[in-house]
């Protein structure tokens, strides 16, 4: 289970009032929830009960906000969380980005694995949290940092993986090694040449194309690579402002709908154009897929491509507890997905607990969930994570430079002042 180990303190009943709560894309009606531990355990919309009918140790009156499930990314590396955007394409494939950049920025690649891994990883993490994203599928072997209590994200554990068919050394014998039933993550096909659209062929040969694979990017997959991986029962993920910046070319939503099951994720800041709130609004504007697919891509979707069996990517009852808050606009829940960014979110709950704060939120918060958060200045709004910041990013400006950090090409910064609120 992907919760042992996190929130094992045994925590009082949480009873959230007064918003709206997203049951799907389109539905959202006006409910109560009450949390127990790290699980909803009832549910009651405000037209069937009134607001005192749950009773909990604690309540937090979200009135005027909209209650979304957390977000699930299907792939990125938080190993490179504080990179910029590196590569002069468009590419022909990922060899020949990767060989480019680092004939070309030797120095500043130095710089950055510079910056322990560790710290690395946290930053992955809160880039992660600022968005919404509750729970992230990591594109690297799993360290032990991602899956202590304290990591601000849940980290998907039970996988295995290999970079690609040219890069990954044994594929063969890393499936071999993934736990019977989980997903085994390769990128593929992530290019425009020839290379590219032959990968999809290569894997097949080695047998390493059915049901538990999944695939990363796809970009050279072409209709009969589409039939393919339907009859294997495969899975993909897209990355559509990746493959933009290194190929000129987007995702063709018109062949890939073919594959069956397609989730959305947001890659790293190498090559995204921003974090997953970003790559939703980018793959709505230039891959035509809907609102509402867009919201699935992103919750229920990868969800059941990685074999998460905990609720996540949804709001129901027994299922966990991850949550975000946004204002709410009156409009649906895939409506205003697309519409925001990281600005926007206000509160995220990971497991129960508040792992982030606004400044509006945090009033409404009980001194028992203020606790141990820090602030953060991401681009000009200001944020209460559950997470060391001081620490992690005095460790980064001792490498860059004081307000030289940048996160998705925002500046991280505490605004003088601001320590003490959360204690209030």
């Amino acid at each position: 289970m992907m919760m042992q180990g996190r929130n094992s303190i045994a925590r009082g009943r949480l009873v959230i009032c007064g918003s709206r709560c997203a049951i799907g894309p389109q539905a959202a009606p006006r409910a109560s929830m009450e949390i127990t531990g790290d699980r909803v355990t009832r549910l009651l919309e405000s037209t069937s009960a009134p607001r005192d009918s749950l009773f909990g140790d604690t309540k937090i009156d979200l009135s005027g906000f909209l209650l979304l499930p957390g977000l699930v990314n299907a792939h990125d590396h938080l190993d490179f969380s504080l990179f910029p955007n590196l590569g002069n394409g468009p590419y022909g494939n990922y060899i020949e980005w990767g060989e480019d950049i680092h004939e070309r920025f030797p120095d500043l690649i130095a710089r950055h694995r510079a910056v322990p891994k560790s710290t690395r990883l946290w930053w992955g993490g809160i880039r992660n949290l600022l968005c919404g994203v509750t729970t992230v599928s990591h594109h690297n072997p799993l360290r032990p940092i991602m899956t202590t209590k304290g990591f601000p994200v849940r980290v998907v554990q039970k996988y295995g993986w290999g970079h690609s068919l040219a890069l990954g050394g044994d594929l063969r014998r890393a499936r071999a090694a993934t736990p019977e039933g989980q997903p085994f993550i390769v990128h593929a096909c992530e290019g425009v040449d020839e290379l590219a659209r032959e990968e999809l062929r290569g894997l097949d040969r080695l047998g390493l194309l059915d049901s538990s694979t999944v695939l990363v990017h796809g970009l050279a997959i072409d209709d009969e690579g589409a039939a393919l991986m339907r009859e294997r029962g495969a899975s993909l993920i897209i990355c559509p402002s990746s493959n933009k910046l290194l190929f000129g070319k987007v995702p063709d939503m018109s062949v890939l709908s073919r594959v069956g099951k397609i989730a959305l994720g947001s890659d790293s800041p190498l090559t995204a154009e921003g974090d997953l709130l970003d790559e939703v609004r980018f793959a709505v504007r230039f891959t035509g897929i809907s609102a509402s697919r867009a919201y699935q891509m992103v919750t229920t979707i990868p969800a059941a491509i990685l074999g998460l069996g905990d609720g996540e990517g949804s709001i129901k009852e027994s299922g966990v507890a991850d949550l975000i808050a946004v204002r709410d606009t009156g409009r649906n829940p895939a409506d205003t997905l697309q519409s925001l960014s990281h600005s926007d979110i206000e509160l995220v709950m990971l497991g129960g607990r508040v792992q982030l704060a606004s400044e509006a939120v945090l009033d409404r918060l009980p001194v028992t969930e203020r606790r141990e958060l820090e602030p953060l200045s991401a681009g000009g709004s200001m944020r209460w994570l559950r997470a060391p910041v001081d620490t992690l990013l005095r460790e980064v400006e001792e490498i860059f430079g004081r307000g030289e950090v940048l996160l998705d090409g925002r500046r991280l910064g505490v605004t003088e002042g601001a320590e003490a609120v959360h204690a209030r």
